[in-house]
């Protein structure tokens, strides 16, 4: 006879072990076709299983005539996405399994590129932590909507990496030179900074999102998505960013970052201090590569231009440069918070020290 133990007392039934949930919740609602990250212990961050459900899902969409509108968001109430899983990047590269972190890149690009090129309205809600990948989903999509609790960046020199799932693109068209600041520093942006910036169209109540998705799943009448979401926008709290800027487009305007360190230095103040001091903090190569592709982006045709060139410096990183390995595991793996950067010091940089990773030639190809 089993043993007792195994029974659920409570329903006399045996107790079986759960089926996984799925990553990616997948539901049509009306007229709308929700796609849900649904792994909100890790703030939805991002593997190669749910990239590819939400790419196979999208082109199956295409041709779904019931579907005229799909949502993107994130299970759990503290953010949308909060990027790529970087544990399992660390692992892959170390396990010499670069090919497979190559794979990971291509098709999560692909997934950016199909979403900003997508014939049907892509509506992203980017609420709460929605960074790195996050933005890769949400940035790109034709509506793209940010709460109070929203909390955006492309923070990937923090670990001594650099931007990219089109962020790089984002980044280049922001108003003056606060594409190189928030790509050099990772600082957060809310979601009045968003809408500023140009990473977001619309500042929406998360206590009205409920009501935002009811409304894009039953209107009743052929009015359009960005109708519907005028409806539900409100005026955030004005960004302060305005203000800030003729002192970060004074320095981060300068040629190289080192110069950019000397300006913020010079500026005399507590906050440009401050910068100063983070960015020497940084992977010095890190820095100059992402200064390099911001600035290449920002001249690029269009957002596969900036996902190819984001796509050689990614690759350059994973497979000659030990920064990225060593960045991820001073702060997420053994979490020590002290990385060994490789030159230490801005000024050990080569004078274009950027070149290697711009010029890098991928085994294949992105697109």
């Amino acid at each position: 006879m089993r043993n007792p133990a195994s029974w659920d007392r409570s329903s006399l039934a045996p107790v079986t072990e759960s089926t996984p949930a799925p990553r990616v919740l997948i539901r049509t609602e009306g007229a709308l076709g929700r796609l849900t990250l649904n792994r909100p212990e890790a703030i939805n961050a991002l593997d190669l299983g749910m990239i590819e459900i939400l790419t196979q899902t999208l082109h199956a969409w295409r041709e779904n005539t019931d579907v005229q509108i799909v949502l993107i968001d994130g299970e759990g109430e503290r953010g949308m996405c909060a990027g790529g899983d970087v544990r399992a990047l660390h692992a892959q590269i170390v396990g010499g399994r670069a090919e497979e972190t190559a794979e990971f890149f291509r098709a999560e690009y692909a997934l950016n590129a199909l979403i900003a090129e997508y014939p049907k309205p892509v509506v992203a809600l980017a609420d709460g932590i929605t960074m790195g990948g996050g933005i890769g989903l949400a940035g790109h999509a034709a509506i793209r909507i940010v709460t109070e609790r929203s909390k955006l960046a492309m923070p990937e020199t923090r670990i001594g990496f650099t931007p990219d799932v089109g962020g790089t693109w984002l980044l280049g068209r922001a108003p003056g030179r606060f594409g190189e600041y928030f790509g050099l520093t990772g600082q957060t942006m809310n979601g009045a900074d968003a809408v500023y910036l140009g990473f977001a169209d619309h500042f929406v109540p998360s206590d009205r999102l409920d009501a935002l998705r009811e409304a894009l799943a039953f209107r009743a009448d052929p009015t359009g998505p960005s109708e519907i979401v005028l409806l539900f926008d409100e005026t955030p709290e004005p960004t302060t960013l305005p203000s800030l800027r003729p002192a970060i487009d004074e320095a981060f305007s300068a040629p190289t970052v080192a110069e950019i360190v000397g300006r913020l230095q010079a500026q005399g103040s507590t906050d440009a201090a401050a910068i100063a001091d983070l960015l020497e903090g940084l992977a010095p190569t890190g820095l100059v590569v992402t200064l390099d592709a911001v600035r290449e982006a920002r001249e690029a045709s269009g957002l596969r231009a900036a996902l190819e060139g984001e796509y050689r410096r990614v690759l350059w990183f994973v497979n000659e440069h030990p920064d990225l390995v060593e960045g991820i595991r001073a702060q997420l793996v053994d979490k020590d918070r002290n990385p060994r950067w490789q030159p230490a010091t801005l000024a050990e940089l080569a004078p274009d020290a950027g070149a290697e990773a711009r010029a890098y030639v991928p085994r294949h190809p992105l697109f």
